[in-house]
């Protein structure tokens, strides 16, 4: 079911939960497909759809986590050693892994957004100071971003479109 941002809702839930739709649509991108086709480089700079979802995953842990100085759990790249590895996928991570890595970041941003307040404020990873509502608005936008990349990869791969199941 596609979830729909309340029309009335607090600030909170609205943007947790448009940020959830996003979330949902990424998810939506991959199911059908095989690990062949969600490993298959699309672009020139090496792009694929189980890429981006691990991207996502580190996104989610290093905003929602580690900006407000919250426990990552181990992460399946060194960004530090090699700036692109959270947008590769090597040969021995499975598609299982990707997604499990992906609902574990989720689940752990989840948790983080429970338990902040949208005005606590965080230091990220530029030495920026943010708070938890400006982390929402840019994770919402970030997923959302690539959610559309991975609508295009979607649609060159065998011409599934949109955002969630219509049927």
């Amino acid at each position: 079911m596609v979830k729909i941002v309340p029309f009335t809702g607090g600030e909170k839930e609205s943007l947790h939960t448009a940020l959830d739709r996003h979330r949902d649509a990424v998810l939506w991108k991959v199911q059908g497909l095989d690990d062949a086709q969600l490993r298959r480089p699309m672009t020139p700079s090496g792009t694929t759809l189980l890429g981006l979802v691990k991207h996502l995953g580190g996104a989610e842990l290093g905003w929602f986590r580690e900006t407000f100085g919250l426990e990552t759990g181990p992460l399946p790249f060194d960004i530090d050693a090699d700036e692109a590895s959270d947008m590769r996928i090597e040969p021995h991570e499975s598609t299982a892994d990707v997604l499990a890595f992906y609902a574990r970041a989720r689940a752990a941003a989840d948790e983080a957004i429970d338990r902040l307040e949208l005005d606590t404020l965080g230091t990220s990873w530029s030495g920026r100071t943010v708070s938890l509502r400006w982390v929402l608005i840019h994770m919402t936008t970030e997923t959302a971003r690539h959610a559309g990349h991975m609508d295009i990869l979607r649609e060159l791969t065998d011409g599934a479109t949109g955002d969630h199941d219509r049927s």
